[in-house]
């Protein structure tokens, strides 16, 4: 079974060349060239039944037989105490008549029962209800449905206990990530020690006497608390171990061969066949949905968006309305159609690895991991891959709570030239898993790709959510609520500013108007990978995602401001110590395209910038990464505020990245030394290169509405169209080199300062101060 990562600590980003090349007059080099040969398929196969000896001579009656529903015969069922007690009494006899003839020893089949569907709908449902049914409830089901009490009364000790061992199972393997990040931080503290002692003698400096005490203090409590932790673990992998099966079962080896969705039969609720058969049927809807036009999908006169015609879809699809007493959710529902740069094995690839998957939306994905693998596909490309995956969906702001949500993937070929990827939230599976965080569902979505000439793929994309209704921050209400900030129109978008910049990552012949300043291919290669690590890194470091504690102050502007500290222990991409990162959202009444031109402009960075000082200067390095002239890397000069008179000399470098699709656009820049930016600029590695970035993100506020006039000529349309802009203004600083030290006033202050600033820079340059 797959870990699910859930530390706390961010995954480092690494760009990895997983996509060929298209044309478009560029020669690509060959990419994918560590493509992992996928897993062989698990075999699912059954263990032997037990056996049973006979007692004294005498045969039992069907009474004392001992019935086990198909949902709880699998090799890792949990067995109750009532179930062992029952055994034992069964083995007492055995051992009273157990001197008895030869012949009489020979052992029988234990009778199996397997339950219909409807008895076990039925149980299901009353156990939804009541978990623990009285004498009276158990005895009017068994009539019902025509079974034993005794066999009701097993099922729901069996459900009762299989539900508690994979919530428990779940536990363990957040306590696990928790625990090496513990341990993590214990090594990197016993180093900060070692390091202050004295290289002669070994003793402690005076100077640091108190704090070492006070870090050995601390050492100690994570020490205990680690302690804790591992005993945990072991009481419940002990109680609960992985892979355990009953003592009638096969070989090792058949053990580690089969699926661990195996060993989970009758505790997701759903045997392995119920899935496969939702997923099949929600690829039949996906496709359906992809290829509908009217009356199912209605295109919006004011907004030119496709509406889906939420009557006509139940009546197609025969969808059950909820009952009355559920939570009300909402729906969001969205098609949307582009085309990408990209080979289509590839894309289909990325998809299923979730690595993969994660960086090719850093803006949308800020936690995602694979569950675990419920059929590994046939051949290479993994035909009919089935998985379970979580996923963790944010907007790039920490005023909109994340999306949690659980879902089964599937990825299946429909002819030679296409392909579909499928995507479907399970009931019992999330119910089961971690009923605290299902607050977001997957109705059957995806996309349905198609090959092109020329490295092209057509991607019709389908987005169908299902969502508890909560209270959105009053300026992105209106892009939440209409679908936009998680619908398709996003996701495809952002595919293809990813897939365009890959292929101008790979390319050979780039003319010189778009690589400036830069002599070598492997110097571009190296540049734009850098500005990829940096933006995935700004990404993350601002949205609502668990990995944050945010604290809410008020600047001195009267904007409100997020505050969050995280201490970077050992990742090389950015400078060891504590971090200070500094949000706010605001209103502007510009337009995004306004905005954007404006924040990315290297000759008006003077204008917002209160870090620097004197006027525009001369870009060093522009190098292209998409056919939209927004989409650049660039490296400029600094002089900072904080230099002396003196200096003449530029003491470092900003590395500026800038991307625009036609949903969002970003402006994420750092400083850079300039001795290292020097030598990536020839080529070398730039992963270890430390940068911290800052940066500015761009939305549309979602008032969309219909142009004053129709025309084809932008110009002369009213601005009324375009609407207002949200813009998101963040700031990571490092407050101290030493990871054991603690955030200070002075350093939120700062932030403060900084962030107000900006703010009123970039008001009163637009004209907007009344915004």
């Amino acid at each position: 079974m797959g870990v699910v990562d859930m530390s706390n600590n961010p995954p480092t980003s690494r760009t990895k060349d997983f996509f060929a090349s298209p044309a478009l007059s560029l020669s690509l080099a060959g990419i994918f060239r560590d493509a992992g040969t996928p897993a062989e398929t698990a075999a699912n196969r059954e263990g032997d039944e037990g056996d049973e000896g006979s007692v004294g001579g005498r045969r039992r009656s069907r009474e004392d037989t001992a019935e086990i529903s198909s949902e709880n015969s699998g090799p890792a069922r949990s067995r109750s105490a009532e179930d062992i007690d029952f055994d034992a009494e069964l083995g007492e006899q055995d051992e009273d008549d157990g001197d008895g003839d030869n012949k009489n020893k020979k052992k029988k089949r234990k009778k199996y029962h397997r339950h219909t569907t409807e008895q076990i709908r039925e149980m299901e449902a009353l156990f939804k209800e009541s978990p623990h049914p009285d004498e009276k409830q158990r005895q009017q089901l068994s009539k019902q449905l025509g079974l034993a009490p005794r066999q009701v009364k097993f099922w729901f000790q069996n459900r009762r206990t299989q539900i508690k061992a994979i919530q428990e199972r779940h536990e363990n393997s957040l306590l696990k990530g928790e625990m090496e990040k513990l341990r993590d931080e214990n090594k990197a503290m016993r180093e900060q020690i070692n390091k202050s002692c004295c290289p002669n003698c070994g003793s402690a400096t005076t100077s640091r006497d108190a704090t070492l005490t006070t870090e050995e203090q601390q050492l100690r409590i994570e020490n205990a608390r680690l302690k804790s932790e591992v005993e945990k673990l072991r009481a419940a992998l002990v109680k609960y171990p992985l892979g355990t099966s009953s003592p009638s079962s096969s070989t090792g080896q058949d053990q580690e061969n089969r699926s661990s969705l195996d060993f989970y039969t009758g505790i997701f609720g759903l045997e392995k066949s119920r899935i496969m058969e939702i997923v099949n049927q929600a690829m039949e809807e996906l496709q359906k949905m992809a290829t509908a036009g009217e009356p199912l999908w209605v295109r919006s006169v004011e907004t030119g968006r496709e509406i889906l015609n939420y009557d006509e879809y139940i009546k197609e699809f025969n969808i059950e309305v909820p009952a009355t007493g559920r939570p009300k959710r909402s729906i969001e529902a969205s098609r949307e159609t582009g085309v990408v740069f990209v080979d289509l094995p590839k894309l289909v690839q990325s998809f299923m690895d979730v690595n993969q998957w994660k960086e090719m939306f850093p803006s949308i994905i800020s936690k995602a991991a694979t569950v675990d693998v419920i059929n590994n596909g046939e051949g290479d490309n993994r035909n009919g891959a089935v998985q379970l995956m979580f996923a963790e969906l944010q907007m790039l702001t920490p005023l909109v709570p994340t999306r949690e949500v659980y879902f089964v993937r599937c990825s299946k070929q429909l002819s030679a030239e296409q392909w579909a990827v499928v995507d479907v939230s399970i009931d019992k599976v999330e119910d089961n898993i971690d009923a605290s965080l299902v607050k977001c569902r997957k109705r059957p979505s995806g996309c349905i790709i198609e090959d092109k000439s020329n490295g092209h793929c057509k991607v019709i994309w389908v987005e169908h959510l299902e969502c508890q209704k909560s209270t959105v921050q009053t300026m992105y209400r209106s892009i939440v609520n209409s679908g936009l900030a998680f619908g398709a129109r996003h996701w495809v978008a952002t595919l293809q500013l990813q897939c365009e910049r890959l292929v101008f990552f790979m390319a050979t012949n780039v003319p010189m108007k778009d690589s400036t300043g830069v002599a070598t291919l492997a110097g571009r290669k190296s540049i734009l990978k850098m500005a990829q690590r940096m933006t995935s890194s700004f990404c993350r470091a601002i949205g609502a995602s668990s990995y944050h504690t945010w604290t809410k102050i008020t600047s001195k502007t009267g904007d409100d401001i997020r505050i969050a500290s995280r201490k970077n222990l050992n990742d090389p991409g950015e400078p060891i110590g504590v971090i200070l990162c500094a949000v706010s959202s605001v209103w502007l009444p510009v337009s995004p395209f306004t905005l954007f031109d404006f924040l990315r402009d290297e000759t008006r960075r003077n204008e917002w910038d209160i870090m620097l000082n004197g006027g525009p200067a001369q870009t060093i390095a522009n190098l292209s990464k998409g056919q939209d002239r927004g989409n650049a890397v660039t490296i400029q000069p600094c002089i900072s505020i904080f230099q002396t008179m003196k200096s003449k000399e530029n003491s470092m470098w900003i590395l500026q990245d800038s991307c625009i699709n036609a949903y969002e656009s970003m402006v994420v820049y750092a400083p850079v030394d300039i001795t290292g930016m020097q030598s990536v600029m020839t080529g070398c590695d730039s992963s270890n290169m430390a940068v911290l970035s800052s940066g500015f993100s761009i939305l549309p506020d979602g008032l969309e509405s219909r142009p004053m006039v129709i025309t084809s000529r932008q110009e002369d349309r009213g601005s009324d169209s375009e609407g207002g802009t949200l813009l998101t203004v963040a700031f990571q600083v490092l407050t101290n080199t030493s990871p054991t030290a603690k955030l200070t006033m002075e350093s939120v202050e700062s932030a403060n300062t900084l962030i107000s600033c900006t703010l009123r820079n970039i008001k009163t340059s637009l004209q907007c101060e009344d915004g």
